[in-house]
């Protein structure tokens, strides 16, 4: 018999986890818009691309600070 996940991981955890995962992997697809928009010579999209980014990547670093504290309590 298998054991169902929310016996394994809580819904919280699986979420937060989502969230990261998605986060990350908006990141690298902001990788690849500037790329773009940096071989179509257009600087003002380059520049909004990187600044959302930016403000991806920053949150990327906050959940994962948020998830190391928790984790660190014992608790979501």
């Amino acid at each position: 018999m298998t054991t169902p996940i929310t016996e394994i991981i809580s819904n919280l955890e699986y979420d937060w986890l989502t969230v990261l995962q998605s986060k990350t992997e908006s990141l690298q697809a902001y990788d690849k818009y500037i790329r773009d928009a940096e071989e179509a010579n257009s600087q003002p999209c380059v520049e909004m691309l990187k600044k959302l980014r930016a403000a991806e990547s920053k949150q990327v670093q906050e959940i994962r600070q948020h998830l190391i504290s928790v984790m660190q309590n014992g608790s979501m």
